[in-house]
């Protein structure tokens, strides 16, 4: 994990890459509770047998929205932020799905700041995040996520 003492001294590392998080399970039972999250019940997330037969994939695969979703957990691992009060999601710029998260495989984040500004007193940093699937040849998702941080009161 990384430690940042302070949010702002990003600015001097803008398009580098500044943490990386530990691999993290995404299992069938994971699959299935988004997919009851969210009432996409899709085969080709839900029922193995069948994705057996007829997915090109030869198995069950993750909801892109649900490998989108672990960008809260992954950075959790990957980065802790000294002198913050909490931070909110303020959307994202630009989301792929690059390659298919198949259930059981493993997933980490690597972390970029691209963009550092003040927000009325806090701070705003637009992220660069590539998702890899352990032993993939390419990233299932590729991000740009903006986060707004706000200071801890003293």
């Amino acid at each position: 994990m990384v430690e940042i003492p302070d949010i702002g001294a990003l600015r001097d590392q803008i398009g580098q890459e500044v943490a990386v998080s530990e691999w993290y399970e995404v299992t069938q039972d994971h699959i299935d509770l988004f997919a009851n999250a969210t009432s996409d019940h899709q085969w080709i997330h839900i029922d193995p047998p069948r994705a057996v037969v007829e997915s090109p994939f030869r198995t069950t695969i993750a909801h892109g929205f649900l490998t989108l979703s672990l960008l809260s957990v992954l950075m959790r691992q990957a980065l802790h932020f000294e002198g913050l009060r909490m931070a909110v999601n303020y959307g994202l710029d630009r989301v792929r799905f690059t390659a298919p998260v198949p259930a059981g495989s493993r997933v980490r984040g690597r972390f970029v700041p691209t963009v550092v500004e003040d927000t009325g007193g806090n701070i705003q940093i637009t992220w660069t995040v590539t998702i890899e699937l352990e032993n993939g040849d390419r990233p299932c998702c590729v991000a740009e996520w903006i986060v707004r941080y706000y200071r801890a009161e003293t």
